[in-house]
């Protein structure tokens, strides 16, 4: 198996060292072409604008469209998450639209207001899942086929909808493999 983890910003060698720790190869992508050799893909955190821009520079954008609709796993930290987000809170920004979520951007504040809280996640077992927020969104709706899988309070932060896994904060900033090790379940050869 061999994860994609798209590499045109962002903590995207923080990915690959988890998925590494994870028994599991990863490759950077850049080029479209590059999306053929991946089973699962991950979108890291950034800044989602940015994101968005260099993916249309890159022709980047519409492949990954496709390759989520053809049912290859996505998994999305930060930015990620509000990349594929179908909405945006006030914001017209690029976006995948892949998942039926509604994101706030920076919904937690600052940088400088940026902090850990350990989350329980009954879908990664009963010990609290230490999360990393960093100007962090949260989602604001989910839709019908969305499962929330974690909330901060009456936030959401973590949902998964069939292929597709979101995550508000920076699960590669830690050492804890499990968020990574369910993405990899979800490709099912793992």
């Amino acid at each position: 198996m061999r994860i994609g983890v798209l590499a045109l910003q962002g903590a995207f060698i923080e990915h690959q060292k988890s998925l590494a720790a994870c028994g599991v190869e990863s490759m950077q992508i850049r080029k479209p072409e590059q999306l053929e050799a991946i089973q699962g893909l991950i979108i890291p955190g950034g800044e989602s604008t940015t994101m968005g821009k260099l993916m249309h520079q890159f022709d980047l954008f519409e492949p990954i469209v496709e390759l989520g609709q053809q049912g290859t796993p996505i998994f999305g930290t930060c930015a990620g998450m509000i990349m594929l987000a179908r909405e945006i809170y006030g914001s017209e920004q690029p976006r995948l639209g892949l998942m039926d979520i509604e994101v706030e951007r920076n919904a937690f504040g600052r940088q400088v207001e940026s902090f850990e809280a350990d989350l329980e996640v009954p879908a990664l077992g009963e010990d609290p899942f230490k999360a990393v927020f960093i100007r962090a969104p949260y989602i604001h709706r989910v839709g019908d086929p969305v499962e929330i899988l974690a909330q901060y309070g009456e936030k959401i932060v973590l949902a998964r909808q069939g292929h597709y896994l979101a995550a508000a904060f920076h699960p590669e900033l830690t050492e804890d493999l499990r968020l990574h090790r369910y993405f990899l379940n979800m490709i099912g050869s793992y």
